[in-house]
């Protein structure tokens, strides 16, 4: 695969890492033994750090996804911050419109083919701001041939007078080792 090639790939694939599909119901509301204590998962489902008050940024992360793995651009625009900063593979996009203008298109269309395994995830509140860490593997094919990478992201939302928006998304990923 050439270089350029690749690069786009994987630029694709760390984006599409966390954007796909969304977490079962009974995934997202594991009840805690603490506020926030990690729980240990049964095998296949993910290992949730989540507390009682993160869950509805945590649904505003999952309908992000969702929304990008279906083409809906208008909800994707509805729960981005018009100034929202997007950091992936050395790259900036500096605005929602940016975004949309640019990158998320290819995002949904390479999503169209993948499936998506989260893995772990982790979030907290501060007043009005919070943060979502999740991990991923995205299992997808490229040039007819399969193959897995493991993905990271991390939003930041703020609670605003319409809910909470993500203002600052980072997203990295690498081919998992066989």
């Amino acid at each position: 695969m050439k270089a350029a090639s690749m690069k786009h790939a994987t630029s694709l694939l760390a984006a599409a890492l966390l954007l796909g599909t969304t977490l079962s119901a009974s995934a997202q509301t594991q009840p805690a033994a603490t506020d926030h204590a990690a729980h240990a998962a049964p095998a296949g489902m993910p290992m949730l750090d989540v507390p009682a008050a993160a869950q509805a940024p945590v649904a505003v992360v999952d309908a992000f996804g969702k929304a990008i793995a279906t083409s809906d651009f208008a909800a994707v625009q509805s729960l981005l911050d018009p100034e929202v900063i997007i950091l992936e593979s050395g790259g900036a996009e500096r605005s929602r419109e940016q975004y949309l203008g640019h990158h998320a298109k290819s995002d949904a269309r390479f999503l169209a083919g993948t499936h998506r395994a989260l893995t772990h995830r982790s979030a907290r509140i501060s007043g009005d701001t919070a943060w979502v860490a999740s991990e991923s593997e995205l299992h997808a094919t490229r040039d007819g041939k399969p193959m897995t990478l493991l993905g990271t992201e991390t939003m930041v939302l703020d609670n605003t007078a319409s809910g909470w928006k993500i203002v600052h998304i980072h997203w990295s990923s690498r081919p998992k080792k066989n």
